[in-house]
Order: structure tokens, then sequence, then C-alpha cells
């Protein structure tokens, strides 16, 4: 998929936080595509930053972007001992 001037993308966002309570956002669709924030407002407007500036780098490598294929779980069994 080429990225143009007039192409709405729905994105996917992962959300994380971590145990300071920051919001980390990561975008899987663009490498390297990550922020965070305080809040969930502030980490979102952080990453829709960085998504700009992800989509104008592409823009100038005329490369495709990755493509989204979807979420997973992955159950992982955990020996108490070894915690």
């Amino acid at each position: 998929m080429k990225i143009s001037e007039t192409k709405t993308l729905h994105l996917p966002i992962l959300v994380e936080q971590d145990e300071d309570n920051v919001y980390i956002l990561s975008c899987p669709v663009f490498k390297g595509c990550h922020s965070y924030g305080n809040t969930i407002d502030e980490a979102l407007a952080n990453i829709k930053e960085v998504i700009d500036m992800c989509i104008e780098e592409e823009r100038e490598k005329a490369s495709d972007i990755n493509r989204f294929v979807g979420f997973r779980e992955l159950q992982v069994f955990i020996n108490p001992a070894s915690v």
C-alpha cells in the first residue's frame, strides 16, 4: 500500500502502562513508531506526531508500509520455582 495525499489510514495502536503508570504507545505499522505520555490523551497526541514523521519518511523513501495482520494472545506457563 502506497501512502498518498488523500488516503485515510486506520492504524492500530498498542497501549501499555509501565510500573510508573506512564502510557507507552506503539504503532506496529511503522518500524520504531513508539511514544509515551503521563495520560492516554498526552500519549495519543505524542504518537500522532511520531506517526506523521513516519509517514513523511515513508513518503520520501517511496516504499511500502508494514501490513498489520492482527493481535494474538499466547498462553505461557511459568514454573513458580523459577520466578
